[in-house]
């Protein structure tokens, strides 16, 4: 295997490489491990992408079929586990998935997913006694067949395909970009490369999120640079800081709102805990709201780095704790290489000065911009000219260099650091016999940030449909957090003669009431 965990087997065979809050590894084992997954997947035939999926949640496990695979030279995908049956099936087909991990959580789901697909694929499932159902394995007896003799690490490396939400109601698959994916010739290069990440020479990592985000997922990269891994597999204010004393955390990447009740937790169990190992925490998903960052330096220091970007190119601007300071709300400078600078224009595409708020865009020295692999419509209209791309967002740059977030373009919601597409619980709600017309926004919530709201036409107001009768139509249909938390009857959305709605108009009521 690479040279990297064989090493570590070797050097620190007893120290624990990766634990969860009911099992772990040390270095020894998780090398065999690592060894035994990787001997019994390169024989696979996994297609010409060579794909398999993950589709469960935060678990030691988790990160072995993500790092299996990554040694095997495949790429993997994570699915969201919130996701139905009918939702995972589609990414997996649109993936060309060959084969799919699931946990305990999730066979029920990943069956029926699977039971949908044109072509059927094999399951395999950990932490499951008795009889399993057809098509499916345990990661245990896959482990126990197979041999942990040292792999060649010369096979190339793949990027994972990560989905973002589609404003059509179906979600875009894209490639981890160049800006995260470390590269090389073989695995053993590739591991070379991670090594370099800032994460990695600090000490123990701490997995907060979901495994299905970039930012968590990251935790499997680090892993492979030899740093000790800790997995939260749900995130809890108390169990988080509890962590971070018990690990002595060095690193982590979290959201605003883990930080928002994390504050949220009283000023005595927040004292309780030591979180003083704490070097860097990166914190992504959504813009941090200022009050919220500054008491977050105050109470563990300068230690935080603001990643601005997306799924599809990676961190575009950063900003560190003390350019925050001189700065409070930006998200920092652009990120060069690749990205050059942000563009700010008008609405026909004319470039604005600093200090004055439009559209943002970004430049990328290599030409790549966003990709959607399977959708180059989409792929096009988020460029202004090739090679200058947008993110959906509306802002400024200062006279220093430093972007500033005001509001979005794009319609799409960020509640808890999850992006969330208004389109998927529109094509639901219109779809009641009640319902004329309907428009999804995200409103504010003190807790996520934002909160899915829906504004519904009925046919005839005096005989709307209950709220409680519209959120349970969604939750019928929808992952949970897709849904809308709140319903307003309304008479109209402001629809226009050619069917556009000005969501930015619809939010504004909303956020002004907040401003006040």
């Amino acid at each position: 295997m690479a040279v990297v965990l064989s090493d570590a087997a070797q050097t620190k065979p007893n120290d624990i490489a990766i634990r969860d809050s009911s099992r772990s590894l040390n270095w020894r084992e998780l090398n065999s491990t690592i060894n035994r997954l990787v001997n019994n997947l390169k024989p696979r035939d996994l297609g010409s992408n060579r794909r398999i999926a993950v589709y469960a949640e935060n678990s030691v496990e988790t990160a072995l079929a993500h790092m299996g695979a990554l040694h095997a030279g495949l790429s993997s995908v994570p699915v969201n586990f919130h996701l139905n049956a009918e939702e995972a099936a589609y990414i997996l087909n649109d993936s060309g998935t060959r084969l799919l991990f699931t946990g305990p959580e999730n066979l029920a789901r990943a069956v029926d997913a699977v039971a949908q697909l044109p072509n059927p694929i094999p399951i395999v499932v950990w932490r499951v006694d008795g009889v399993l159902p057809a098509g499916v394995e345990s990661l245990e007896a896959l482990l126990a067949s197979s041999s942990d003799a040292e792999p060649a690490d010369d096979v190339p490396p793949r990027p994972n395909m990560l989905y973002t939400s589609g404003t059509t109601g179906f979600p875009k698959g894209v490639d981890l970009p160049p800006t995260m994916f470390a590269g090389g010739k073989n695995i053993a290069e590739h591991v070379a490369v991670l090594g370099a990440n800032r994460f990695a020479a600090l000490g123990v990592h701490l997995v907060v999120g979901p495994m299905y985000h970039t930012g968590p997922l990251s935790g499997v990269r680090i892993l492979a640079t030899g740093t000790p891994v800790v997995i939260l597999e749900k995130f809890d204010p108390e169990r988080t800081l509890a962590a971070i004393q018990e690990s002595k955390a060095a690193s982590s990447v979290m959201v605003p709102t883990h930080f928002k009740r994390m504050l949220d937790l009283p000023a005595d169990v927040r004292e309780k805990y030591d979180v003083s190992s704490m070097k860097m925490l990166s914190h992504t998903g959504a813009k941090c709201p200022v009050d919220v960052k500054k008491r977050m330096i105050e109470w563990f220091g300068p230690v935080f780095v603001d990643a601005y970007g997306a799924t599809e190119v990676g961190t575009v601007c950063s900003i560190t704790s003390e350019d925050w300071l001189t700065h409070p709300g930006s998200v920092g400078k652009v990120m060069n290489p690749p990205f050059t600078r942000c563009v700010v224009v008008d609405d026909d595409g004319n470039e604005l000065p600093p200090n004055t708020e439009g559209r943002l865009f970004f430049e990328d020295s290599t030409g790549r911009g966003v990709v959607y692999p399977n959708d180059p419509e989409k792929s096009a209209k988020a460029h202004l000219r090739p090679g200058v791309f947008t993110l959906g967002e509306i802002g400024y740059v200062d006279e220093d260099g430093f972007v500033y977030i005001t509001d979005r373009f794009s319609d799409m919601i960020v509640s808890g650091g999850v992006n969330i597409y208004p389109a998927e619980a529109e094509k639901v709600i219109i779809e009641h016999p009640l319902v004329a017309d309907v428009a999804v926004i995200g409103v504010p919530d003190p807790d996520m940030g934002e909160a899915v709201k829906a504004l519904v036409v009925p046919i005839d107001m005096k005989n709307a449909p209950s709220p409680e009768e519209i959120i349970a139509l969604c939750r019928g249909q929808l992952s949970g957090y897709k849904c809308p938390k709140t319903v307003e009857i309304v008479t109209t959305v402001g629809r226009t003669a050619m069917g556009k709605i000005n969501k930015r108009e619809l939010r504004a009521p909303y956020w002004e009431k907040q401003a006040k």
